[in-house]
This record gives C-alpha cells, structure tokens and sequence, in this order.
C-alpha cells in the first residue's frame, strides 16, 4: 500500500536506483502519472517530461480498450479483440483520429511554448501511477520507440505480472515495485488515490514542484 502518488515515486526511484538504472529523461504519463514522475526525476537527477495516449474504445463499451494512439499518431491495436469482436476498420480510424487530437491537445495544453525532448539515442524512463490493462502504455512505448529512444525503461509503482510481460516486449526493461496476481483498479494500491488536476499535473513538470 503507498502512502500517495509521491510516495510510490519514491519507492520506484529506490528500485531504479537499486538496480543501477541509468538514464537521461523521464516521461510520465499525464495526470497521475506525473506526481510519480516527478519524485524519480528528482532522485535521479534527470529532467521530466511528458508522453500521453489516449484509449479507443469499443462501440458497446468506452471503457473497453480496443487500441490506443499516442499524440504523434503511434498506435497499438488490441489484435486479438478486434477479430473476434466485428469492430470495422472506420469506426477504428475514425476513433484513433479523435483520440490522437485529444492526446497531441493535452501534450501542448502541459508544455505551453515548450518544445519536447529530443528522445534520440536517449536512454529513457517512463513512468506511470500504475498499469492495469496496459492499453494506453502500448501506445506510449511505441511514441518513445518511434523517437528513436535508445533504450526504454517502464517503471510502475504496481502492474498485474501478465500486464508487465505484455509490455516487456515493447521495453528494454520493465520494473515494478508490486506486482500482485489479484489486481483489481490501480487505486486500491493507494492510501490516497485523489484526482490529479490539470493545473496541479501541470505543476509537476516545474522542477522546484512539491
């Protein structure tokens, strides 16, 4: 159980730092990816950024991941769903297209006039509160490949053991702090799970941000 999302950034740091993890950016995955995010990049030292993606959504269900896309468009597809489920290519499209938009919006929403990281060569960790289906995380590691990372660590506070070995194959590394077979929601992990805001995610990205 973690305290809140700065402590779980804490005890990720600590694995990453056990584990002699070398890197130079950290990218979280917004919002509430970001309070983790910002504990790792303080202890190591590295500047943070942000990689966001959003769901696509079954028709009969939103909350059912078919895929996900990241902001520039890199997208993963829940293959095996789609075959058996007669979703058509247009409704995906079309979907992917929406979701893309509101992903890229949200990325220039938190940086502003910033530019991004240039994530060539670059060793990067990516970090989130927590992974449960992994849909949106595809979608992220893909964004990061397609930057021409060098080498991608996925650190997470708490992820099923299925879920981190899907990913696994996406990442160069995948740690995480828990890893229980009886998982549930993300939330239940935490003492203190509260929505992250817009303004306060954006907050995070400031290195003096508490």
């Amino acid at each position: 159980m973690f305290e809140n999302r700065t402590d779980a950034g804490e005890r990720v740091a600590d694995l990453l730092e056990a584990r002699g993890v070398d890197a130079d950016v950290v990218l979280a995955a917004p919002r509430g990816g970001l309070p983790v995010g910002r504990a790792v990049a303080d202890r190591l030292g590295l500047p943070l950024d942000i990689v966001s993606a959003r769901k696509i959504g079954a028709p009969w269900n939103a909350e059912l991941a078919i895929g996900a896309v990241a902001s520039d468009g890199s997208v993963w597809l829940n293959d095996e769903l789609l075959s058996t489920s007669g979703i058509d290519d247009e409704y995906v499209e079309e979907h992917r297209e929406r979701e893309r938009e509101a992903a890229r919006d949200r990325v220039d929403s938190y940086r502003g006039d910033q530019p991004p990281l240039d994530l060539e060569g670059k060793r990067v960790i990516v970090v989130d509160d927590g992974v449960a289906t992994g849909a949106t995380m595809h979608a992220c590691l893909e964004r990061i490949a397609a930057g021409g990372a060098e080498r991608i660590v996925l650190a997470v506070p708490v992820a099923p053991p299925a879920t981190l070995s899907e990913l696994g194959t996406k990442a160069d590394e995948v740690v995480s702090v828990e890893t229980p077979s009886q998982f549930g929601a993300v939330g239940r992990f935490y003492r203190t799970f509260d929505q992250v805001t817009d303004e306060r995610a954006r907050s995070y990205l400031v290195d003096d941000a508490t």
